[in-house]
């Protein structure tokens, strides 16, 4: 009688995979409409802000709901435990989301804090706990594949959200998207109790070993000095110049803040390395110089939230196709625009009319009257964004004087990203299983590297785009875009599971979530220099520059990734990990 075939992966990770989806669901989200929602104007329910704030409070979100992770992981590691500490982060994301609903500036930080800090306790710490589950010896040869499995669900949640976003912004407003992720990330905790017995084995606290910095240390030494540069660089002014009046040495005072702020922690990093024992050295070592590498990666793939949805709204052709109007429609997933003769006035006399029109919004304001007073809103916020977008549309695409053209709303292209992750990872993780069975299976640091080169080919689409399109009078095929995601989704596959990966193999036993959150500092600095890299879009005019740029910072990582490989691969080998 044979034997009953073991599973590869244990039950446990599909509890963390629906748990990660749905608290992803909530952040991306969030981070479709991010944008958008800050440009659009207060009147709409928007805030309101210029493309240089907007790129700016952008930059230094995503880059400080990355760097919390290393105060969450140290945490979670020495006194909370990792189920505790993902409970802490999940409740306090929710709080923010449901603040996001609030239309008021102050909630509006107060929020993003809140999310920052819930982001930095949950994030290092269920993918630690995805790392744990495969400690045992039946599961641990299936590690890489585990957290592409996880890695998938990630981006279902992130797939899924922006359809959601679309339909209650556009029927109900900002507040009701935004309330949305606070109720995925509800569902992400209570399936996250409701599954607790098959990840309880992966929720095990290490004991510090000689030498390990206690917690109240860490945070006086690192903690304390971070929030220290971070003021001083707010306030430290550099050369004045021509474009950079202020004297900022880093753009605005709040990239200088973060940039700074970062020093004790990459210091508390590479300290953490040169006073480790001779066994953990080389390891920590090796991660460290990976995360270096892995900048680069989130500086070019996080500019899809800014420079890439703002390609999307004002240079791409997002006309809806003649049988999907319907659905488009029903769905509430598209704008209209109605091609009426404002639309082709002088831009003096176009000011006259929209200023007409606020004119009358004020009167329904005054008398009260809320129905008449967001009719009005959304007819001046309609007459603008068609004006916008009709500017670079040929005469020949456009519908005929009086006629609407459907367009789809463009946080919807967030979704390109993850609709390729869960498209493409049965296909990545087959072609490494079927290089796997022939014992030519890359090593994880040698898929990073393919990843790091494959980023750049992506972001040279985007540059023959721009050399295909003339944008000044015509926009481009919104074919590209589908296209540079296909691409650096190939490339994001090699690299942020694996990364994930890494990190549980080589980390030492008792540091993985501090480790873990090493790694999302690096995930912090990059999305903080895709938020600076972002506010040059629109600054410059030749965009094939910008995207080629993209090109150029991919391409040097890589070639530093696959310098370092040898000694990468000499370190796994040491672990005895493959």
């Amino acid at each position: 009688m044979s034997q009953p075939r073991s599973p590869l992966h244990p039950k446990g990770l599909y509890v963390l995979f629906f748990t990660e989806m749905w608290e992803r669901f909530g952040f991306y989200l969030m981070i479709g409409i991010f944008a958008l929602y800050m440009k659009d104007a207060w009147e709409n329910g928007g805030m309101g802000f210029i493309d240089a704030k907007k790129s700016d409070v952008y930059g230094t979100y995503i880059g400080l709901v990355y760097l919390t992770p290393f105060i969450g992981g140290l945490l979670a590691d020495r006194i909370l435990g990792y189920r505790k500490a993902i409970f802490i982060g999940g409740a306090l994301m929710a709080i923010g989301y449901f603040g996001l609903s609030i239309h008021n500036e102050t909630a509006f930080y107060i929020s993003l804090l809140f999310i920052i800090l819930g982001n930095g306790f949950f994030k290092p710490n269920i993918s630690t706990m995805v790392g744990n589950l495969y400690n045992d010896e039946k599961y641990k040869a299936n590690k890489d594949s585990g957290y592409n499995i996880f890695y998938m669900g990630i981006n279902i949640g992130a797939f899924v959200c922006n359809f959601v976003a679309a339909y209650l912004r556009i029927e109900y407003g900002w507040s009701w998207a935004f309330a949305a992720a606070g109720f995925g990330m509800i569902i992400c905790l209570i399936i996250f109790y409701a599954g607790t017995k098959h990840i309880k084995s992966a929720d095990v606290l290490k004991p510090s070993q000689p030498g390990d910095m206690s917690v109240g240390k860490i945070f006086a030494v690192v903690l304390l000095p971070m929030i220290l540069f971070g003021v001083i660089g707010y306030f430290l002014k550099g050369v004045t110049g021509p474009g950079n009046e202020e004297g900022n040495i880093f753009g605005t005072d709040t990239n200088d803040a973060f940039l700074f702020g970062c020093i004790p922690v990459i210091t508390f990093f590479v300290m953490l390395m040169l006073r480790a024992n001779k066994e953990d050295k080389r390891p920590i070592a090796a991660l460290l110089s990976v995360y270096a590498c892995l900048v680069i990666f989130w500086a070019v793939f996080h500019q899809n939230g800014d420079a890439l949805t703002t390609w999307a709204e004002k240079y791409s052709n997002r006309k809806v196709p003649t049988a999907l109007e319907g659905t488009a429609t029903t769905l509430k997933l598209a704008q209209t625009f109605t091609y009426d003769k404002t639309i082709d006035l002088p831009e003096a006399q176009f000011k006259l009319y929209t200023d007409s029109l606020r004119a009358e919004r004020q009167k329904f304001t005054d008398s009260g009257n809320k129905d008449a007073e967001k009719e009005m809103n959304d007819l001046i916020s309609n007459r603008e964004k068609t004006r916008e977008y009709f500017q670079t549309l040929p005469a020949e695409k456009r519908p005929p004087k009086g006629g609407d053209y459907l367009a789809y709303s463009a946080n919807i292209y967030q979704s390109v990203n993850p609709f390729w992750v869960i498209l493409l990872t049965p296909v990545v993780v087959g072609i490494f299983g079927f290089l796997k069975r022939r014992g030519k299976e890359p090593t994880t640091p040698t898929k990073i590297a393919i990843g790091l080169l494959i980023t750049g080919l992506s972001a040279w689409v985007m540059v023959a785009a721009v050399n295909a399109t003339d944008l000044e009078s015509d926009k481009a095929s919104i074919y590209w875009l589908y296209g540079t995601y296909c691409v650096i989704t190939f490339g994001e596959l090699c690299l942020s599971p694996m990364g994930l990966s890494l990190v549980s193999k080589l980390a030492p036993q008792r540091l993985t979530a501090l480790m873990m959150g090493g790694f999302f500092l690096s995930t912090s600095v990059g999305n903080k220099l895709a938020g600076i890299l972002s506010s040059n879009f629109e600054k410059i005019d030749n965009k094939a520059d910008f995207f080629m740029t993209n090109v150029l910072l991919a391409v040097a990582a890589a070639t530093m990734m696959f310098i370092l490989l040898r000694f990468l691969n000499r370190v796994m080998k040491e672990k005895n990990v493959d």
